[in-house]
C-alpha cells in the first residue's frame, strides 16, 4: 500500500465501509470480511460490465421529472432537476471536471438502488455551506524560530509567493513531482534559447523571478506535445538525425514516426527511479508485472535501436526489482514496520500472517535494497551536482555488481518462493527456501573467486533467513519448549501426548520429510527404536526415484537436536535437581543464543583468515605438493582398473584432498597434510557450518543428554529396574524364582488345579517378599486364554502365564510394554525348560520300582512274556539319562551362553550410553538378541517345535514313571525312544549345518553338546 495513489487509498477505505454496512461484519480481520474485500476489489479492477451510458442516464432523469410533473409533484420535480444538475456541474473529490462518466456512474447507481421514487415523500432541506476557518497563526515563523536559513548557492533567488491565486496556479499545472532535473543545454545556446523556454505565468515583486524560474523548472518531457529541448549542433550530438536522414535517403518506403525526445540525464534518472522501485515512469511502462520500454522515446546522440537495447536490458532488472519489492510489501503488510524478525511469542494480526522464515528472508532483502537505494541516491546526487560527467554507460558500469546481485536474488526468489504453490504447508515452504539458499551457496562457491560477491551476498542472506530456525532449535534444546506457532519447523510437537505419558519418547514429535519437487509431503513419526530410525525410514520411503529431503544444513546434527530437545523437555518435567538450572549453566539472561554464538564463530573464523595472509601462501605451497603426490596415488589406483586419464586423476586428487583421512586410507599414514577449515575449496560453506554451528549444538546435546542419563540412573533407579527385569523374567534371581515355579510344578505333579490367579499371586508374593520386599507390590501374574489345540500337549499349559512388572514413569520409556512382551516370551521358554528339568530331577529309581511292583498284578502274561520287567526298567533308566542330557544341555546353553554372556555385554553398553535414545536402542537390541538366540524367531520356528516336542516327551515320560508299567502299554517305551531319537537327530543335523555356514556361531556349544549325547545313543 506504500505505492498506492490517494484515489486507491480512498477506494480501499470506502470499500471496507461498504462491506461493513452491507454484511454487518465489524471485525476487518475476520476471514469472511477478507473474502468479501478480495471479491469487491476483483470486481472493481477486472469487471466486464459496460461503461455507463450518459444518454441513458439523462433519459432516466428526464423520465422521472416528467412523471413527477404528470403527478403534479412540482416541488419534487424542481428539486429533482436542480439537485441532479448541481451534482453534474460540481467537481468530485478526485476529479476537477464536470459531467464526467464518474458523475453519471453515481447517478446510475442511485437510480438502480431507488425504489419507487414517485411514491416517496420528500421535502428539500436548505443546505448551508460552512465557511472554512482560516488559520491566522504564523507557523513558518514559529517553526523556524532560532534556525539560520541557508539561502543556498543562489542567494538572489526570489522568495516563493504564498499569496498566489488558484487561478494562476491552474494555468500551468505540473503533472509530475520531478523537480530538480536540469535542462540539458550547451553554454553557447543559453542566452539565445532563453526566450524559447516553457511559458509560465509568474507574478512576483522582483523583476528577475520569471527568468530564474524558467531556467530551473523541469521541461515536461512526459507531456503529449512537449517542446523540444535545446542541444548542441555537434555531429556526435545529432546521430539520430544523421541516421534518420540516411534511412530516408536509402529506403524509399521509410516514413519518420513521431518521437518523444529526452536527454540522457532524464534517461539516467528514470533508470535510477526504475531500479529504486518507482512504477510510474515515462520511458519505462509497468503493466501486469512486466516492464516494457516505450518505442517512441529517443535521444539525439543515439539511434533508437541502440537506446532500446540498452533500456530493455535495464528493464529486465527493473522487473526483478518490482517482483522482489512486491514480495517485501506483501510480507511486511502484516507487520507494523520493517525490523529484524522478532523472536517474541506475541501473536500477529491477520488471517494468515507470514511465518517467521519468510519474515527473516524479507528482512534480509529489505536491508540489501536499503543499501542499494543508498547507492542509487548517491548516483542521483552526483548527477544533480554536475561536478563530473555522468553517462548512462558509466552508471550501468557502476551498477553492474549490484545488477548481478539482483539477478542472483531474483533467481533465488523464483526458485525458493515464487514457484511454490500458495496452498503448500509452511514447513514445506520454509524448508524449500532454506534448501534453495543452501544449494545456491554451494553452487556459486564451487566456481571459486569468480563468484565471491555472490557467495558473500547469499551467505549474508542465508544467515538472516536461518535465524528463526536456529531460534526455534535454541528454545527447544535450552528450555525444552518447541515454539513454532506457524508450523514451519521440520519437527512439530504432537500435543495429544503429554510429557508424562509412556509413549512420550516415541510419539510426541513428528519429523516432516519434504520432497524436492514440492508437490508432496510425507509425515514420518519416530520409530520404536528412536527418532533417528524414523529419519532413515523416511529417506527410503520416496518412491519412483524421488528422494525425500529436509533442511540440508541440519542433516548432520538432526539426531542431536531431537535428542537434546526431548531430553530437555523431559528434564523440565522431572521432579529432580537436574531439571533445575545446573551449576555448569550460566543464567539465562547472560546466556548467548545459538544464533549469536553462530555469528560470533563465523566472525572469528573470517577474522582469523584475514589475520594470517602469509599462512595462505605456505598453505598453497603445501596444497600444491600434496596435489602432486595425491595425483600419483590416484593414478596408481586408476591403473588397477585399466583407466588412464591424467586429467581425471587431477580432479579426483583435488576432490579427495578435502578428506583428512584420505592419505591414511591410501598411503598408510605416510603423508600428513594440514587441510584446515580456512582453505578455499568447494566445501568452504559446509566446513563453516561444521566448525561454527555444529559444535555448539553438539555441546548442548552432550549436556542435556548427560544430565538426563544421570538423573534417570541416580534419582529414578533405571539400572536397578533393568536388573529387576532380568532377575524375574530371565530367572537370574534363582533362589527367589525357584520358590515360585517349584510350587506350580508340584501342583501339576499332584494333579491339582494350579491355574488360579489367587494361588499364583500368593506364591509369587511369598517368594519375592522374603528376599526383595520392595518389588512385591510391582510384580503380579495373570492368566490368558490359550488355544485349545495347544492344550493337548502338557508343555503348553504354561503358555497362559503372563508375568507383569509395574515400571514407574519415566523408566517405562525404556522398559515399555512391548519390551515386557519379549521378556515374557523368554520367561515362558525358560519356565518350560525348568519344568522339564525339574520333572526329570525329581524322578527316583525307587519310585519306578515301587510303582512297578504295585502294578504287577495287573500286567497281562503276554506282556511279561515279551520282555522281562527288569529289562524294561533298565530301558526307562537309559531313556531318563538321555532326556536329562538333552534338557541339561539346552538349559546350560540358554542360561550361560545366551543370558549370562549377553547380559554382561548389555551392562557394559548401558554404562557407555550417551543419550536416552541410544539406551533404548541398546535395550531393544539386547532383547532382540536373546529372543533370537533362544530360537524364538518365526524363521526358526521348526527348531523350537522340535525342542518343544522333546520337552513334551519329558513331561509324558515323567507321568509314566510315576504311574509304573502297569498303567500303560509296553509299546510306549519304544515310541518314546523313537520320537526322542528322531527329534535329537533332526536338531543335531540342523544345528551342525547352521554352525558350518557360520550364520549362528552362538549355537556351536549347543550343537557340540547334543552331538555328544547323540553319539552315545
Amino acid at each position: 500500500m506504500d505505492h498506492w495513489t490517494q484515489f486507491e487509498k480512498d477506494t480501499e477505505k470506502e470499500t471496507r465501509n461498504l462491506i461493513t454496512c452491507i454484511s454487518g461484519i465489524q471485525d476487518e480481520e475476520d476471514q469472511n470480511f477478507q473474502m468479501a474485500l478480495k471479491f469487491a476489489w476483483s470486481n472493481f479492477r477486472f469487471h466486464r460490465y459496460l461503461d455507463v451510458d450518459s444518454h441513458k442516464v439523462q433519459r432516466s432523469i428526464s423520465g422521472i421529472y416528467e412523471k413527477l410533473m404528470v403527478h403534479s409533484d412540482t416541488s419534487k420535480a424542481e428539486s429533482w432537476r436542480s439537485l441532479t444538475e448541481d451534482f453534474l456541474n460540481s467537481p468530485l473529490p478526485n476529479t476537477d471536471e464536470t459531467n464526467t462518466d464518474a458523475h453519471h456512474s453515481v447517478l446510475s447507481l442511485l437510480l438502480l438502488l431507488s425504489n419507487s421514487p414517485l411514491k416517496s415523500d420528500y421535502s428539500e432541506r436548505p443546505r448551508v455551506k460552512e465557511a472554512e476557518k482560516q488559520d491566522d497563526f504564523d507557523w513558518a515563523k514559529y517553526l523556524m524560530e532560532g534556525v539560520d536559513i541557508d539561502r543556498g548557492p543562489f542567494p538572489d533567488t526570489p522568495e516563493w509567493s504564498e499569496e498566489e491565486s488558484e487561478e494562476e496556479a491552474s494555468q500551468q499545472p505540473l503533472s509530475r513531482d520531478d523537480s530538480g532535473i536540469q535542462v540539458d543545454r550547451t553554454p553557447q545556446e543559453d542566452q539565445e534559447n532563453s526566450t524559447k523556454t516553457v511559458p509560465v505565468s509568474w507574478t512576483v515583486g522582483e523583476p528577475d523571478a520569471r527568468a530564474w524560474l524558467e531556467q530551473h523548472v523541469v521541461t515536461p518531457y512526459w507531456a503529449g506535445h512537449a517542446p523540444r529541448f535545446p542541444h548542441s549542433l555537434h555531429l556526435h550530438a545529432n546521430l539520430l538525425n544523421v541516421w534518420d536522414q540516411h534511412l530516408y535517403n536509402t529506403e524509399p518506403l521509410y516514413l519518420p514516426e513521431e518521437k518523444a525526445f529526452v536527454t540522457e540525464t532524464q534517461v539516467i534518472r528514470e533508470t535510477l527511479w526504475l531500479l529504486s522501485g518507482v512504477k510510474k515512469n515515462f520511458i519505462f511502462q509497468h503493466q501486469d508485472g512486466i516492464v516494457t520500454v516505450r518505442t517512441d522515446v529517443v535521444v539525439t546522440h543515439l539511434t533508437s535501436n541502440c537506446l532500446r537495447s540498452v533500456l530493455e536490458h535495464v528493464a529486465v532488472y527493473g522487473q526483478a526489482v518490482f517482483r522482489l519489492q512486491g514480495f517485501i510489501d506483501e510480507v511486511t503488510g502484516h507487520t507494523c514496520e520493517p525490523g529484524p524478525p522478532c523472536s517474541s511469542h506475541s501473536s500477529r494480526k491477520g488471517s494468515d500472517p507470514p511465518f517467521r522464515t519468510y519474515q527473516a528472508f524479507v528482512w534480509a532483502l529489505y536491508k540489501y535494497f536499503a543499501s542499494f537505494k543508498e547507492e542509487l541516491t548517491t548516483i542521483e546526487k552526483d548527477l544533480i551536482g554536475k561536478d563530473e560527467t555522468v553517462t548512462l554507460s558509466a552508471v550501468l558500469e557502476r551498477l553492474s555488481p549490484h545488477l548481478a546481485q539482483i539477478k542472483v536474488l531474483h533467481r533465488v526468489f523464483c526458485t525458493g518462493v515464487a514457484e511454490v504453490p500458495q496452498a503448500t504447508p509452511n514447513v514445506v515452504r520454509a524448508s524449500h527456501l532454506l534448501n534453495t539458499l543452501y544449494k545456491a551457496i554451494l553452487e556459486y562457491d564451487s566456481v571459486g573467486e569468480a563468484s565471491e560477491q555472490a557467495v558473500a551476498l547469499l551467505f549474508s542472506l542465508w544467515t538472516e533467513t536461518v535465524r528463526p530456525y536456529l531460534e526455534i532449535v535454541d528454545e527447544w534444546i535450552v528450555h525444552g519448549h518447541l515454539f513454532d506457532p506457524a508450523k514451519e519447523f521440520i519437527i512439530q510437537r504432537n500435543k495429544d501426548v503429554p510429557v508424562n505419558h509412556r509413549d512420550f519418547w516415541y510419539a510426541t514429535y513428528t519429523l516432516y520429510s519434504v520432497s524436492e519437487a514440492v508437490e508432496s509431503e510425507e509425515r514420518l513419526s519416530d520409530a520404536a527404536s528412536g527418532s533417528s530410525g524414523g529419519c532413515a525410514a523416511g529417506e527410503q520411503g520416496g518412491g519412483g526415484g524421488r528422494q525425500l529431503t529436509m533442511v540440508s544444513f541440519l542433516k548432520p546434527v538432526l539426531k542431536q537436536i531431537i535428542m537434546a530437545g526431548k531430553s530437555m523437555q523431559l528434564l523440565k518435567n522431572l521432579d529432580c535437581k537436574e531439571a533445575e538450572r545446573p551449576e555448569g549453566f550460566s543464567r539465562d539472561a547472560e546466556r548467548k543464543s545459538l544464533y549469536a554464538l553462530f555469528l560470533e564463530s563465523v566472525q572469528s573464523r573470517l577474522r582469523r583468515r584475514e589475520d594470517t595472509p602469509t599462512d595462505t601462501v605456505t598453505e598453497q605451497q603445501a596444497t600444491k605438493r600434496s596435489l602432486i603426490k595425491m595425483q600419483s596415488i590416484v593414478a596408481q589406483h586408476m591403473q588397477m582398473d585399466d583407466v588412464h586419464d591424467p586429467l581425471l586423476a587431477i580432479n579426483f586428487a583435488r576432490l579427495y584432498l578435502e578428506q583428512s583421512d584420505f592419505h591414511e586410507r591410501f598411503c598408510g599414514g605416510e603423508v600428513i597434510v594440514d587441510r584446515s577449515s580456512e582453505s578455499m575449496t568447494c566445501q568452504t560453506f559446509e566446513l563453516t557450518l561444521r566448525s561454527c554451528l555444529y559444535p555448539h549444538i553438539d555441546k548442548r546435546y552432550i549436556e542435556c543428554c548427560g544430565n538426563l542419563m544421570r538423573t534417570l540412573k541416580k534419582d529414578y533407579r533405571l539400572l536397578e529396574y533393568l536388573q529387576a527385569m532380568r532377575d524375574y523374567f530371565l530367572l537370574e534371581a534363582g533362589d527367589t524364582m525357584y520358590d515360585f515355579y517349584t510350587a506350580i510344578f508340584d501342583k501339576v505333579q499332584e494333579k491339582e488345579n494350579w491355574q488360579q490367579p489367587s494361588f499364583l499371586n500368593v506364591q509369587l508374593q511369598e517368594a519375592v517378599g522374603q528376599r526383595r520386599p520392595e518389588d512385591s507390590s510391582r510384580l503380579s501374574i495373570f492368566l490368558e486364554t490359550v488355544d485349545p489345540a495347544r492344550k493337548k500337549q502338557p508343555v503348553h499349559n504354561l503358555d497362559a502365564l503372563t508375568l507383569s512388572y509395574k515400571v514407574p514413569w519415566p523408566v517405562d520409556i525404556v522398559i515399555s510394554s512391548e519390551c515386557q512382551k519379549i521378556y515374557n516370551h523368554v520367561f515362558l521358554l525358560l519356565l518350560q525348560i525348568k519344568w522339564a528339568k525339574y520333572s526329570l530331577d525329581t524322578l527316583r529309581f525307587s519310585d519306578l520300582t515301587v510303582a512297578t511292583k504295585r502294578a504287577e498284578g495287573g500286567v497281562p502274561q503276554e506282556v511279561k512274556a515279551k520282555e522281562p520287567i527288569n529289562q524294561q526298567i533298565h530301558r526307562m533308566f537309559l531313556l531318563r539319562v538321555k532326556l536329562m542330557h538333552f534338557v541339561n544341555s539346552l538349559h546350560n546353553y540358554i542360561m550361560t551362553r545366551i543370558l549370562h554372556s549377553t547380559g554382561l555385554e548389555f551392562q557394559h553398553q548401558v554404562q557407555e550410553a550417551k543419550d536416552l535414545d541410544q539406551l533404548i536402542k541398546i535395550h531393544y537390541r539386547y532383547l532382540s538378541t536373546i529372543h533370537d538366540r533362544c530360537l524364538l524367531r518365526e524363521k526358526v520356528s521348526f527348531v523350537k517345535e522340535a525342542i518343544m516336542k522333546v520337552l513334551n516327551l519329558v513331561l509324558i515320560f515323567s507321568d509314566r514313571w510315576h504311574a509304573g508299567f502297569g498303567a500303560w502299554e509296553i509299546e510306549s517305551i519304544d515310541k518314546m525312544e523313537s520320537d526322542f531319537k528322531n527329534c535329537h537327530m533332526f536338531l543335531v543335523t540342523i544345528l551342525n549345518k547352521a554352525v558350518c555356514r557360520g550364520s549362528f556361531p552362538h549355537l556351536e556349544s549347543l550343537a557340540l553338546s547334543l552331538m555328544a549325547g547323540f553319539e552315545q545313543c
